[in-house]
């Protein structure tokens, strides 16, 4: 088999020739290119091959439609908004994906948040920096708040389960709730918990359901000086709308790890001048021990789809 990988993995050289050895040894041919988002030149790069490995780079219909040999797709990531599943899926192409290796990585991102917009560390780091003090700062502890989880998926549920050992009530929403939920996991309209809730988190996939699920009316339907947290997909909420909210000082704080596009932002978003608001470009997924976990997940993608046991299958 011919692999090809069209962008990093961010591990080290050493961990990537722990697999890749494996699988020349077993006399397939493996190459890596940098990521370039031009089709043209991806269509160069995959060429011939039969599996090609991506994380979070697009691979649209034209690329998958330009490669005849193309059997694999292998997504080093969680989410595949970003594949033209649809080309894929006319073709006979298999698809898996790279879920779970982001669970901690992402959650822990998530409370860092949390603990950040509530207790006002980029306000009172500003100020010391300046010499001055927290007077008219003082924060709130996160302890017997009610956080709002929208997606009890697996990171939702580990954010909800370290939320839980921070003494918070949790309230949850999800068009499949879990059977057999932890007790303290209590199911809600998507209103109801909008409603209650004192830090709302998402983390649910982006879908047409879900694209602007956040928007000017369900931010509405939010808690005056509640708590925002997207580290899900960027269109799933109304950038504008949130923006406006935190400016007029009915929401209390944002923390936004994801867009409408990969950053670098364009510097008019709004987001980049909101008050109250953490933004960071696309982090919370990556850590060392994530790459790592997630190197060891596609690499066993391949091996599996090879012996015709494909795993983490999305087509």
């Amino acid at each position: 088999m011919k692999i090809v990988l069209l962008e990093s993995l961010s591990v080290s050289k050493e961990c990537m020739k722990k697999y890749t050895d494996m699988l020349v040894q077993e006399g397939h041919s493996f190459q890596c290119y940098e990521r370039n988002d031009d089709p043209e030149v991806q269509i160069q790069e995959i060429g011939d091959a039969d599996i090609v490995m991506i994380a979070n780079m697009p691979l649209s219909g034209k690329v998958i439609s330009a490669c005849p040999n193309l059997k694999f797709i292998d997504v080093a990531f969680t989410g595949v908004d970003h594949v033209d599943l649809q080309a894929a899926k006319e073709k006979g192409i298999a698809v898996s994906n790279a879920s779970g290796y982001s669970n901690e990585s992402v959650a822990e991102l998530v409370l860092g948040m949390m603990l950040s917009l509530l207790r006002n560390v980029p306000q009172v780091e500003e100020r010391c920096r300046k010499g001055m003090t927290k007077d008219g700062l003082v924060g709130r502890e996160l302890k017997g708040k009610t956080v709002g989880v929208v997606g009890t998926g697996a990171i939702g549920s580990r954010v909800a389960e370290l939320c839980h050992l921070f003494g918070c009530e949790i309230a949850a929403y999800d068009l499949f709730p879990k059977k057999n939920a932890p007790e303290y996991l209590h199911y809600g309209t998507l209103e109801e918990v909008l409603s209650k809730s004192d830090i709302v988190t998402l983390h649910c996939p982006l879908t047409e359901d879900s694209r602007n699920l956040i928007n000017q009316d369900r931010i509405a339907q939010m808690k005056k000086g509640a708590i925002l947290i997207n580290a899900a997909r960027g269109p799933i909420v109304d950038s504008k709308a949130l923006a406006d909210a935190l400016n007029s000082g009915y929401l209390r704080g944002a923390g936004v790890d994801v867009f409408e596009m990969e950053p670098p932002l364009p510097m008019d978003h709004p987001l980049l001048h909101s008050i109250n608001t953490i933004v960071t470009p696309h982090i919370a997924f990556a850590s060392d021990e994530s790459m790592e976990i997630r190197a060891e997940i596609v690499f066993e993608n391949i091996q599996k789809w090879m012996n015709k046991e494909q795993v983490n299958t999305i087509l």
